[in-house]
């Protein structure tokens, strides 16, 4: 059995200057599979979320290193890994579909894997990615998803989530049906005033999950993160923020906040190049990331 023992380091350090030390994919510290997971029973474990991000799931040949075929498999592992460990809540965070140019071949899609999708948990969550708009509406994508809005939050025990949205053009129209670019991602002005009112109504710790990066300069971040990150940070709640859209493992800390961006289950073919993780929400106020295949594994305190 691999040995897989992430790396914690206190809150007060990273207010301090400290850095984390990340377990790179790959490395002793990732799994080489599920079979060696070890926290199903863990008592410690408050609450526990699965999580997958930019699957790109479409029936076309491989192209580069996108193995578009193969997310239904690599999702069916995932899956058996996240029902046997009792996860309490599952959420993607983007580009669950790739982009076609056909509204009904994106439906097959989006049927077909969402079909594996909603098995895994009744209680589940679609962060909207660009890929996911790219021909249907928002509208269209969240009906068949049966999820009603592409922004909001929810409470579960001691924990406040956020879901974020930031398919939206520089002069804040929705994305749908070809009218971005997808490097012109922004979160608009009704979507921020949503967000300060609803961190300020909360005294929880708090997670966040968006697609696009809140952490970035380049062209897979939101382009007014700075405007965003100035809300999370001034709520004081915001404890960790989760996101995809780049497909490598990255991670960074900014004004007291992590930063964690998830490996891309796309990349790559066969069983040794899937990516996904559990985030294991603990009783001491800790934050756990546990990685499978070529996910980084991570873990923090939240609480001094």
């Amino acid at each position: 059995m691999p040995d897989h023992h992430p790396v914690c380091i206190d809150r007060r350090a990273f207010l301090q200057g400290s850095t984390l030390l990340l377990t790179a994919a790959g490395s002793s510290l990732a799994f080489a599979d599920d079979s060696s997971f070890a926290f199903a029973d863990d008592s410690s474990v408050d609450f526990r979320i699965g999580m997958i991000t930019d699957l790109h799931y479409a029936d076309k040949p491989l192209a580069g290193s996108r193995s578009y075929r193969e997310t239904l498999g690599k999702l069916m592992k995932a899956s058996d890994t996240f029902i046997g460990a009792k996860t309490d809540m599952i959420i993607e965070l983007g580009d669950l579909i790739d982009a076609t140019g056909d509204a009904e071949i994106s439906w097959s899609y989006l049927k077909t894997v969402n079909d594996e999708f909603q098995k895994i948990c009744g209680d589940r969550h679609y962060v909207l990615g660009n890929h996911c708009v790219d021909t249907l509406t928002k509208g269209q994508f969240l009906g068949a998803v049966s999820q009603e809005e592409s922004y909001y939050s929810f409470d579960r025990g001691d924990w406040h989530f956020v879901v974020l949205d930031a398919c939206f053009t520089r002069d804040q129209k929705p994305y749908h049906r070809k009218n971005f670019v997808w490097s012109d991602a922004n979160v608009p002005a009704k979507e921020l005033k949503w967000l300060a009112d609803d961190l300020a109504a909360n005294d929880k710790p708090t997670i966040v999950f968006v697609h696009q990066r809140l952490d970035n300069a380049g062209s897979h971040m939101v382009r007014n993160a700075a405007n965003v990150r100035t809300i999370l940070e001034l709520s004081r709640n915001v404890h960790a923020v989760f996101q995809g859209h780049h497909h490598a493992n990255s991670y960074q800390q900014i004004g007291g906040i992590h930063y964690c961006t998830l490996a891309a289950m796309v990349e790559g073919s066969g069983a040794e190049n899937n990516a996904y993780a559990l985030l294991d929400l603990l009783q001491d106020g800790s934050l756990r990331l546990s990685g499978f295949q070529q996910q980084a594994n991570y873990k923090w305190r939240t609480k001094a």
